[in-house]
């Protein structure tokens, strides 16, 4: 058995999140079902990140392990089943131990904010034509790299055992008519960049003082933050992992 990670990219709006769900269509289950077809076996993979419904990805990975070859024109034939708005990137060969999830080093996302009327962002950003602080947004963000305990972004009935994540970049970009926010972590709660996005907007728009920010966080309370910021602005962008993990696979031309 050979184990392998599969670089993925995806359009999330037709899709209710990442990760295979009874009863509902999601992307892992549309890259199991491709790869099952070519191999013509079951073919079970195991994600490296959770993405809610209608969030994107530019880059996400999964592992899946197989006794039987690759095609020469893996990539393509895969593709070719897949739909449209999904993408197979890559195929990389790595150890028989690696796991997609637990060896990545983290996880940086975006999240994009558009202020005047496109129809060409509609679905890749939250339209927002409200008056900002920008000034405001950098210090909320600068301050978040402070704090560890992040329990009052992340969303209820969640399983995880700690709420502890390193914030190693946080800031907003201001681009045109584009504000983006950048975020980096070694891990992320359940809908914890779109918390930290719907609040920090409260303090742009001088809803919530810097002060009543710090205490929200310090509140470790859900009920304090604004998670009412849609995913279709939200992009996981790349997951981080060691270097030399990953060794591409080279199909013959």
């Amino acid at each position: 058995m050979k184990r392998y990670f599969i670089e993925v990219a995806y359009k999330g709006a037709r899709f209710s999140g990442f990760q295979v769900q009874e009863n509902a269509h999601t992307v892992q289950a549309e890259v199991d079902r491709a790869m099952s077809i070519l191999f013509r076996d079951t073919i079970i993979s195991t994600g490296s990140s959770r993405t809610d419904a209608g969030v994107n990805a530019m880059q996400n990975f999964l592992h899946f392990e197989t006794a039987l070859p690759l095609h020469p024109q893996f990539l393509y034939k895969i593709n070719a089943i897949l739909p449209e708005d999904v993408v197979l990137r890559q195929i990389y060969e790595v150890p028989a131990e690696a796991h997609s999830r637990f060896d990545a080093l983290g996880r940086s996302y975006e999240y994009t904010l558009y202020t005047h009327k496109d129809p060409f962002m509609q679905d890749r950003g939250y339209f927002f034509p409200y008056k900002l602080n920008i000034d405001a947004l950098q210090e909320a963000a600068s301050l978040i790299k402070s704090y560890e305990d992040f329990t009052t972004f992340s969303k209820r009935n969640t399983q995880v055992k700690t709420f502890i994540c390193r914030i190693e970049e946080s800031y907003w970009e201001v681009t045109g008519e584009r504000i983006v926010y950048n975020v980096t972590a070694n891990r992320f709660l359940r809908g914890m960049v779109r918390g930290l996005v719907g609040t920090m907007l409260r303090v742009g728009r001088g809803k919530l003082t810097m002060d009543e920010f710090k205490a929200a966080i310090e509140s470790k309370d859900c009920t304090n933050a604004d998670f009412a910021v849609p995913g279709h602005g939200l992009f996981l962008m790349k997951v981080h992992y060691p270097e030399g993990l990953l060794t591409p696979v080279a199909f013959g031309r």
